[in-house]
């Protein structure tokens, strides 16, 4: 019997710590530079072209993108964690990529029902938005959620109604705030995927978030995941920073940290 031969796996991302530049100079140079970045560094060329390997790892990479725009999140996570689940005026994935000003606004009875059903005036309000990636959701919601939690209750702010947002975009942040007085809001959301990775999360935060005010009114920490910054350690960071909002009363560019 011959011995089954397998082809690798292009999409993992140890594949781009590989030098397939022809004798380089300093091979540890190289190495060094690729470690520091997810830059496609070192990659060669087959004369004018790229090489074989390189091309399917970045058509790859492109895949990875464009399955973590049209996947949805895992909506039994939000479902345990006890979240109230709204939906903003996009009605399907499709229409959510081509109109992304239905995306932050809310129809007259979304808003009145959040205003019934939620927590008025809390000191945090936490909100979970699916954005561009579900794989980011997915990956990283429950230790980041757990430990923000964790945080929060030792701080002994009052949390609102956590609420997730089907098809939303980081303004929803702002209509939700308003309707419901939240001092500190807090919005953990899919990013736009990159060539890097489709699980990255970000963050945004403001301190009494308003539609009045300017997008410099969000505090930011992104590239929440495994390989960038751990979803354990980034819920550190949120509580660390929530704390800072509340004691400046302000936040975005306003904040000098």
């Amino acid at each position: 019997m011959m011995k089954e031969e397998f082809v690798p796996d292009v999409s993992l991302p140890e594949v781009k710590d590989k030098v397939l530049i022809d004798n380089p100079k300093s091979l540890e140079l190289v190495k060094r530079l690729k470690k520091a970045t997810n830059a496609r560094l070192g990659v060669g060329r087959a004369g004018d072209r790229f090489k074989t390997e390189t091309l399917l790892k970045f058509r790859a990479d492109h895949a990875i993108a464009q399955d973590a725009v049209w996947t949805e999140i895992d909506e039994s996570l939000v479902d345990e964690m006890g979240f109230y689940k709204v939906q903003t005026m996009v009605n399907n994935k499709e229409e959510y990529v081509r109109r992304p000003d239905l995306g932050r606004i809310f129809s007259e009875e979304s808003t009145e029902a959040i205003k019934r059903d939620c927590i008025h005036q809390p000191d945090v309000q936490i909100i979970v938005a699916d954005g561009l990636s579900g794989f980011a959701i997915n990956a990283n919601l429950k230790d980041m959620y757990a430990i923000m939690m964790d945080g929060f209750r030792e701080k002994k702010y009052k949390v609102g109604t956590p609420i997730f947002v089907r098809y939303s975009r980081v303004a929803t942040m702002d209509r939700i705030s308003e309707a419901l007085g939240a001092k500190v809001t807090i919005q953990l959301i899919g990013e736009r995927p990159g060539l890097a990775t489709g699980e990255s999360m970000s963050v945004y935060m403001a301190y009494e978030s308003s539609p009045k005010k300017p997008e410099s009114q969000r505090t930011v920490v992104s590239n929440i995941y495994s390989n960038g910054i751990p979803p354990i350690e980034a819920g550190a960071q949120v509580v660390h920073l929530t704390e800072i909002l509340m004691r400046e009363k302000k936040s975005g560019v306003e904040l000098k940290i």
